[in-house]
């Protein structure tokens, strides 16, 4: 269906699509803040339902304190914890639940409601959003699960699943958003395939971002420009990228993760040159935010790095990363502009 003139309708889902991209946004960074406050495995079991009501009483406090107690988290790291210690990762494991449940609900029923008023074809443009939601809760569910037996966190591959999927749905978000706008830019007839690349790079970088995170890999080496004394991690050796385990190596995933961003930094300014030499001054405004907030990225990396990961700078890190995915995805966008669809 092409751009409605049904102008009630678009603003409506305008409206929709917006509030779940605010919360969607919410949500990452709450998630990030749970992992950074090792609060990930406070909740011990799934709870579909029942777990949307927090503990009532102190015996039920006590129960959730004493289900921690069984997994190797407590045991091996936090056995002299106490309970109103507990309580605080409880919350925000029980906050990041909760905003996930509520992003279902958010995008379940005005999907029933937009689909019974205006037909079908909302449900079969719309739906993509609600399954990518019910299948984020489950992988949620299995990174947590990887963490309750035989070690101390989850697994970063499925941490870097979990993250990549909240992308994911962010960028559909935003693209659907961008579909319903009033944006006018004229065709442009220089297709940037590398701005695909870019973009591309940046999920890779999301990927080797979680790894570090689960691994704690930014605590490894907390020097820059160089690892240590030597560009390259003096704890390891050429040859050990060819080994499998080359992701569950903090020194090698911390210099992946150091050098992809120089790469990123390399493809922008090269994406950078031909809309300059293009001359379209529709493109220079939105090139010139992607290159602000991709060199504050990399700023924030470095006191990431240097101040043996800081909260407030990792979690800084994290919440620019969503600005650098949404000003790409905008920029790719108005480059590929056709006339809006829903």
């Amino acid at each position: 269906m092409m751009y409605s003139q049904n102008y009630s309708l678009n603003s409506q889902l305008k409206i929709w699509m917006i509030t779940l991209l605010v919360m969607i946004v919410l949500i990452i960074l709450v998630g990030g803040l749970t992992r950074l406050t090792d609060s990930g495995l406070s909740i011990t079991s799934w709870e579909l339902f029942i777990g949307s009501l927090p503990p009532s009483t102190n015996d039920k406090w006590i129960e959730y304190f004493d289900l921690y107690k069984t997994i190797p988290e407590f045991k091996e790291q936090n056995f002299n914890m106490t309970l109103n210690e507990f309580k605080i990762i409880f919350w925000w494991e029980w906050a990041h639940r909760q905003l996930g449940r509520l992003i279902g609900l958010t995008v379940l029923f005005p999907m029933i409601f937009f689909t019974i008023k205006n037909g079908f074809w909302i449900l079969r443009k719309y739906s993509i959003i609600f399954f990518l939601v019910c299948f984020q809760g489950f992988i949620g569910w299995y990174m947590v699960s990887s963490g309750l037996v035989d070690r101390v966190d989850v697994s970063h591959y499925r941490l870097s699943l979990h993250l990549v999927t909240a992308f994911i749905i962010l960028s559909i978000v935003f693209w659907k958003y961008l579909n319903l706008t009033d944006i006018k830019i004229n065709q442009i007839n220089i297709k940037f395939n590398s701005v695909k690349f870019f973009l591309l790079l940046l999920f890779l970088q999301l990927i080797i971002g979680a790894f570090v995170s689960g691994m704690d890999a930014g605590k490894i080496y907390n020097t820059w420009p160089l690892m240590g004394s030597s560009y390259f991690p003096d704890d390891s050796v050429i040859t050990d990228f060819f080994n499998l385990a080359v992701f569950d190596d903090q020194s090698l995933v911390q210099f992946i993760h150091r050098n992809l961003a120089y790469l990123i930094v390399i493809i922008y300014f090269y994406i950078l040159y031909f809309v300059l030499k293009n001359g379209n001054i529709n493109l220079r405004t939105p090139i010139f935010i992607i290159g602000i907030v991709l060199l504050f990225q990399i700023f924030l990396g470095v006191l990431t790095i240097l101040s043996g990961v800081k909260m407030l700078y990792a979690s800084l890190h994290q919440i620019n990363s969503i600005l650098i995915i949404l000003s790409t995805l905008y920029f790719l966008y108005i480059v590929e502009y056709k006339e809006s669809i829903y």
